[in-house]
């Protein structure tokens, strides 16, 4: 197969740059220089020229503020951009595998989202991943949304590494305690990806949507206390002090859902993988950071 990961110098697309090469070594990484997927004319004709059969998009606007002010952009990237890759790959028969995000969801329930549960997006990051998916799904192509949440890695901009520069600074935080949601380490997002690609070099892969997500849910404010608790016991600067604090003190221009945890039962059952294990991610992170930083 020649497969090509669109986004490789984000998170997911660094871990897969990790992971991928080990069981499919010709893979092709394309960067925002390679493709840019704001300039949506050129998409097309770029994928014709390298006929990939397996797509796998890492790629996305994900500043949740930000796409607020920039509803346009946030749209061409992750509705347009997504359509004309979806477009190509039902063209020649490609396979898209498409990651998508938590926030298609208004946080109103009070148990794990399933595959199947309704979409109620609060802000517009959510409404353009979830126009995505739609668009995808219209296309016809044969193709795997995974949807994922609260990724974090070594690489770029999240939380942990957020957590870890801030707990350097000052001897107390205030953290959000009533949103949940399952943190996901993008090294085991990627593996998850990698187990994907068996049965669909098969052509037998139980195409459609699916969740994968880290293996427990906590609120914000919890997955600092155990990013802090590591960080002490690997010699990081940590704070005196971690405050739980409720959202209405910390309000943001994008709502965020109070509850997006995410059921990941049915990829483990098709694909084998467990959920993420976050809280050993933390410690891969926690060590590569450590490394870095020497």
């Amino acid at each position: 197969m020649k497969i090509l990961v669109i986004g490789s110098n984000g998170q997911l697309g660094r871990s897969l740059l990790t992971s991928l090469p080990r069981s499919y070594p010709t893979t092709i990484f394309w960067d925002r220089q390679a493709l840019d997927l704001t300039q949506l004319g050129s998409i097309r004709a770029k994928l014709e020229n390298l006929a990939p059969q397996v797509i796998i998009n890492a790629s996305a606007y994900t500043a949740v503020d930000q796409a607020e002010q920039e509803t346009e952009l946030a749209l061409a990237v992750n509705r347009d951009a997504v359509g004309e890759i979806a477009s190509y790959c039902a063209a020649v028969d490609a396979v898209l595998i498409h990651v998508s995000t938590d926030y298609v969801f208004d946080g109103t329930a009070n148990a794990p989202y399933v595959e199947t549960a309704d979409t109620n997006p609060q802000g517009v990051y959510g409404a353009s991943k979830l126009a995505g998916e739609q668009a995808i799904a219209a296309s016809g192509c044969r193709h795997l949304i995974i949807r994922t949440a609260w990724v974090f890695s070594p690489y770029g901009q999240n939380f942990l590494k957020t957590m870890l520069r801030l707990g350097g600074e000052r001897d107390t935080l205030s953290v959000v305690a009533d949103q949940i949601g399952n943190p996901t380490f993008a090294g085991d997002l990627a593996e998850a990806i990698v187990a994907t690609l068996k049965p669909v070099a098969k052509g037998n892969c139980a195409w459609g949507l699916y969740h994968y997500a880290g293996d427990a849910s906590v609120s914000w404010h919890e997955f600092a206390c155990e990013i802090f608790a590591q960080a002490q016991h690997m010699g990081f600067s940590v704070p005196d002090t971690v405050n739980a604090i409720s959202t209405s003190e910390y309000p943001t221009p994008a709502p965020r859902p109070a509850w997006s945890a995410l059921d990941s039962s049915k990829f483990t059952g098709v694909f084998g993988r467990p959920s993420s294990d976050w809280r050993a991610g933390i410690a891969t992170c926690l060590q590569a950071l450590g490394q870095l930083s020497e």
